[in-house]
């Protein structure tokens, strides 16, 4: 057991060190990356995308901050699932209050059934365009903006070796639900990954038009799961690549319980191993994650059992530092993420003595959680998605065989957990 005990600390130390360095590289990315905003009139006709099934928590809110950018020319372009749906009155009542005349909503005329409802969404929205629109943008009903996002959405584009820009979502760590404080300390090591591996965010993303016809994403879309994790692979080939944009990450106060975090957790991963350009090194880094500090905690009880006290000590030793370290690690994306938002002129969270108190038992739940996740979803080949059923085969074989209209049943008890 000696010789197990000093593999796994030094794995753990390891680890951290590892988990240290890329999160200060992207932590040099916020605070390095200029903000490149073109003028009036060099920025394009777009396109901005929002596809609704229910009533989200804020979709208010996301509506009056879309249609209140600082852009000389764009379009919001709403699909909702049908006009029974209550989302239909919100974004009425919503467009009404304002009197914008840049709106048009719409239903889902035609439900296909070899692709998710989303993209049945996106393939009518963009198919539906004239050829004024150069840019089109997509955004999801949890994505409160702020007045310059589209103008810094959009600015990037001009380089003609990108493809799409996106940013990311951060999570408020406070809450009524455990399952908010989890969804927020694993986002934190998620936002990392996407920015290295070069994953978009379909909550925050701009496509070139021309990009979506000579790529044939749209065929893409007819047949898949998701919109937005298959394009870094899909624009690799074509020479282009995916532009993170640092001021673009979104602030997210939505709630989240254990039980509804599991099941949208198991639905990510499933997503991830269809389309996820470096799947195995997900894989690696979940293991890495998630097993070497449970198999610290078991030995740690194996060794008090025994009675090996020294072995016992040195166990907690090195799950104490790997922890502590971790929590350090979240305070100080904390501190980098919160001059972007504050930047947005968004209020920021100040976290409390308690709440730091919660992340020490919230890492090694984290872990738990995700690999529940993980391992639950291995099998897994139907997916219940806002009260729709998927049979999914493979990342071009998807079969939508269960549907019916968004209900009130299908909504949270709390108004403000996310669907």
């Amino acid at each position: 057991m000696n010789e197990l005990t000093i593999f796994l600390f030094k794995s753990l130390v390891g680890w951290l060190a590892i988990q240290a360095f890329i999160t200060l590289l992207f932590l040099l990315y916020l605070r390095s990356h200029p903000k490149k905003v073109l003028s009036d009139e060099q920025l394009p006709k777009t396109a901005v995308i929002l596809c609704l099934r229910g009533a989200d928590p804020f979709l208010p809110n996301c509506l009056q901050a879309l249609l209140k950018q600082n852009y000389p020319q764009y379009d919001l372009k709403l699909i909702v699932d049908s006009q029974e749906d209550p989302a239909w009155q919100i974004a009425s009542n919503t467009i009404n209050e304002i009197g914008a005349t840049n709106v048009q909503i719409s239903h889902l005329r035609i439900i296909r059934h070899n692709c998710s409802l989303k993209c049945s969404s996106l393939i009518q929205a963009v198919s539906d365009l004239d050829d004024s629109y150069k840019v089109v943008a997509l955004v999801d009903a949890d994505t409160i903006v702020h007045p310059n996002w589209l103008r810094e959405l959009v600015s990037p584009l001009t380089d003609p070796k990108v493809g799409v820009t996106t940013g990311n979502r951060w999570y408020v760590p406070t809450g009524n639900y455990w399952g908010s404080l989890v969804r927020y300390l694993g986002n934190g090591s998620t936002i990392v990954q996407m920015y290295l591996f070069g994953i978009p965010w379909g909550g925050t993303l701009a496509v070139k038009k021309e990009v979506l016809q000579q790529t044939e994403l749209l065929d893409k879309w007819g047949q898949a799961f998701g919109e937005d994790m298959m394009m870094h692979n899909i624009l690799k080939k074509q020479g282009m690549r995916v532009k993170f944009v640092p001021s673009l990450i979104m602030l997210n106060r939505e709630e989240c319980d254990l039980l509804g975090l599991i099941d949208y957790l198991k639905r990510l991963v499933l997503y991830s191993r269809l389309y996820h350009p470096r799947w195995l090194a997900l894989v690696s880094e979940a293991v890495s994650s998630i097993l070497f500090p449970t198999a610290v905690i078991v030995l740690f009880l194996m060794a008090l059992g025994d009675g090996q006290w020294d072995t016992a000590v040195q166990l907690l030793g090195g799950y104490s530092i790997y922890t502590l370290g971790l929590v350090l690690l979240m305070l100080i994306l904390e501190q980098g993420v919160k001059r972007v938002i504050r930047a947005q002129g968004q209020p920021v969270t100040k976290l409390s003595v308690a709440t730091v108190a919660k992340m020490l038992i919230g890492i090694p739940l984290t872990q738990w959680v995700y690999g529940i996740a993980m391992l639950s979803s291995i099998s897994i080949s139907t997916v219940k998605w806002r009260g729709i059923v998927y049979r999914i085969q493979g990342p071009w074989n998807i079969r939508l065989v269960e549907y019916h209209p968004y209900d009130l049943l299908d909504q949270p008890i709390d108004s403000k957990i996310s669907l």
